[in-house]
């Protein structure tokens, strides 16, 4: 599982020109699956989202995680974070997960992401969305969670 988050000021996804979701002050959550991920990876990223330290507190510095500030999250599905660029000018997709596992993965991932009480935009599963945010820093971080990585049952 791939992440990049950006910490924003505002983030809004829009379809065919009408806004389908959207998020004041809090986190543009991009998430790609490869094909060796499942569900196992799920909670481990949910919690790293929930609990990195990305926002400033009094004395400026990186102290406080989204739940200290009461931010909120978009969550947009983003193959092309499994891009493989090293050949050539075209970029191989092969390490992606197919469109079903990733479809369950992100359904699961973002119902899991609301049960924690987060307020929780998201954007339209292998639609053609246009992003818009505000990054506030900039500060924009990229995860790399694999099943092999999460703690045992």
């Amino acid at each position: 599982m791939r992440i990049t988050l950006q910490r924003v000021k505002y983030a809004r996804v829009s379809v065919e020109g009408s806004v389908v979701g959207s998020i004041p002050q809090g986190l543009l959550v991009f998430v790609g699956f490869g094909r060796e991920d499942d569900s196992s990876v799920l909670d481990v990223a949910i919690r790293k989202i929930l609990e990195l330290r990305v926002f400033h507190d009094q004395a400026g510095k990186l102290n406080l995680s989204l739940l200290d500030i009461g931010g909120s999250i978009l969550a947009i599905s983003q193959f092309t974070l499994y891009a493989n660029c090293s050949r050539g000018r075209r970029p191989d997709f092969t390490q992606a997960a197919p469109p079903s596992l990733a479809r369950e993965l992100y359904e699961s991932f973002v119902a899991k992401l609301r049960g924690t009480g987060v307020p929780v935009q998201t954007g339209i599963f292998a639609a053609d969305m246009q992003v818009e945010l505000l990054n506030d820093g900039p500060v924009t971080i990229n995860l790399e969670i694999s099943p092999q990585a999460t703690p045992a049952p």
